[in-house]
């Protein structure tokens, strides 16, 4: 079915990366190269221009914000006086970086693309990099399918992350020292593309398929119980709000330049879990 979503902001060139934070929805504009932050009333602030297209975004403990900057392949934090590097990943990551993930301790896991799909160039496998707080970057996962948006359980045991062109929800266990073990499939789906995901309080994941132009909440082993059609396509997606049961959707698609937007809808079962 079609669902009939409500508009929090439009003219955005290419909103992803969307997270509830300090009661606003934190957002990458990656073709705009900037980090934005929206309130309920649709009010715009911008936070900080990140000249390599930002991506993923999460928060160490002491509040400073990290960003992914994808071309340059870059984890970035916002200190008081700008924009400063964690870790260089491009001996790590083959193409541009993408979504990203941070825990409760701070440690970022961060995908890549691994081949340069716009350009048509043969298939790579990407990895997972995990960051912890003090920048020393490695590998933690390999022969990923373009892994995309990633969410942590809300005990902080178990990662699931989006493999796009896998068309697959994938699962790890997080080890005390940040590893990722036991690899496994947590819903193959059908005529899928996931992107962006985020965990709701029932386990639930709900999933942005930009290429279907839908939006699905899916149970572990690929139970379907809501698929909702869109006029626009959703790159990625977000449970905020005071009760955290607004969806917001980030979308793009429209034949105008600055056709991105912010869409949302009111459900059932409220976020959980990181980001």
């Amino acid at each position: 079915m079609t669902i009939e979503t409500e508009i929090l902001v439009n003219g955005l060139g290419f909103p992803e990366g969307p997270r509830w934070h300090e009661d606003r929805l934190w957002f990458s504009d990656m073709s705009m190269s900037r980090v934005m932050a929206v309130d309920l009333s649709g009010r715009l602030e911008k936070i900080v221009d990140v000249p390599g297209q930002p991506s993923g975004l999460g928060w160490l403990p002491d509040g400073r914000l990290l960003v992914v900057s994808m071309s340059d392949r870059r984890l970035m934090r916002l200190d008081s006086d700008g924009l400063s590097e964690v870790a260089d990943l491009s001996r790590l990551a083959p193409f541009h970086c993408n979504d990203m993930v941070v825990d409760n301790l701070g440690r970022a896991y961060i995908g890549n693309f691994g081949f340069d799909f716009g350009s048509g160039a043969p298939f790579v496998p990407a990895a997972i990099i995990m960051v912890p707080p003090e920048g020393d970057a490695r590998t933690v996962a390999e022969n990923m399918i373009f892994p995309n948006g990633t969410v942590i359980s809300p005990d902080g045991r178990t990662l699931i992350v989006a493999e796009t062109f896998g068309s697959r929800l994938s699962a790890f266990d997080i080890e005390p020292d940040g590893s990722l073990k036991n690899h496994r499939v947590w819903a193959k789906l059908e005529s899928v593309t996931p992107d962006g995901i985020c965990l709701d309080a029932k386990g639930a994941v709900w999933v942005a398929s930009p290429f279907t132009s839908e939006i699905l909440r899916i149970c572990e082993g690929a139970k379907i119980t809501r698929r909702l059609k869109l006029k626009t396509r959703p790159y990625a997606c977000m449970l905020g709000g005071e009760d955290r049961k607004t969806l917001f959707l980030m979308t793009a698609g429209g034949t105008k330049q600055n056709s991105g937007q912010i869409e949302f809808f009111r459900v059932d079962v409220p976020g959980a879990g990181l980001p």
